[in-house]
């Protein structure tokens, strides 16, 4: 099956500054995919440079294996993409903007559009400058759905709703892959929502993919030790240790297990929420720190 998304070394650099380096994934179809990272980790570089707005400075990047800035004609299609600063024109009425939308793309559905909007109760005749931000964030979501896209690539589309407007939302998120089989790469910060809908995750921190996988791979093989500091050799030696606190008599591990977990009575050893896992991630520092022999550092 060709992935719907797949990129290998792929790298974006600004002058001496690397925006995205070394990053290295596949999204199968039909998959709803977190991407995750703070601030200025590459994330919306990663989005634009799958649409084509952007050249790739190192490595590949391929939509159901076509190269989105050469092969745009075939690419373009199949994407429905919002960006952070979402593409609306705001001189145009939000009626202005579906007309637009059914002559730009041949698999339109009007009478999505048309009813979608309606149910979010918004009138066709409001421009869309005199929208209030999230509601230019549903207007902008429901062009991209209405575009009946193969892939859909939202950055932060949901920064700008309510926890009731979120939930509206995901739940047309999961209908609409249930219904097409749509694969979904979406941004966000709210760790709590993409958890209920995703079924992988990417992660990017320093530019750099740090954790990709469906998200019960990730779940079973990171595993929260708590055992007597002077023991702490028997769990850094085996595993590759994420992150680490430690008191005088106790030492708190969250490792990535890379064989079996053999310790002493005196160890406790629990699985991590998926949020303690991505926070242990995103908290490494950007180059490995010194450490101690034998303790094991992932890359």
């Amino acid at each position: 099956m060709i992935p719907a998304l797949e990129t290998e070394a792929l790298g974006k650099r600004y002058g001496s500054k690397w925006a995205l380096q070394d990053c290295s994934f596949s999204l199968q179809p039909g998959s709803i995919a977190a991407l995750l990272g703070p601030n200025g980790a590459g994330k919306s570089t990663l989005l634009e440079l799958a649409v084509g707005l952007r050249r790739p400075s190192a490595g590949s990047i391929r939509v159901f294996g076509h190269e989105p800035l050469h092969d745009s004609k075939q690419v373009l299609p199949l994407i429905g993409f919002v960006g952070q600063e979402r593409p609306l024109y705001r001189g145009f009425s939000i009626a202005d903007m579906i007309t637009f939308g059914r002559k730009l793309n041949e698999h339109w559905d009007d009478e999505f559009a048309h009813e979608r909007i309606a149910w979010l109760d918004l009138d066709p005749r409001k421009k869309v400058g005199d929208l209030s931000g999230g509601q230019q964030a549903q207007v902008a979501l429901v062009l991209a759905f209405a575009k009946r896209a193969q892939l859909l690539l939202l950055d932060e589309p949901i920064a700008a709703f309510d926890p009731l407007a979120r939930r509206e939302f995901l739940q047309l998120l999961t209908e609409t892959v249930a219904d097409r089989e749509v694969t979904v790469l979406l941004s966000s910060h709210i760790l709590g929502d993409l958890e209920r809908v995703c079924d992988s995750l990417i992660l990017l921190t320093a530019a750099s993919t740090r954790l990709s996988g469906s998200i019960d791979e990730v779940l079973a093989t990171h595993r929260l030790l708590v055992g007597p500091r002077e023991e702490q050799d028997l769990a850094t030696t085996a595993h590759a240790v994420i992150s680490r606190s430690e008191s005088e008599r106790q030492v708190s591990l969250l490792v990535r297990k890379e064989c079996p977990i053999v310790l002493g009575d005196r160890w406790t050893v629990t699985e991590p929420s998926l949020e303690e896992i991505v926070i242990a991630y995103m908290e490494r520092p950007k180059r490995p720190r010194p450490v101690m022999e034998k303790e094991a550092v992932l890359a």
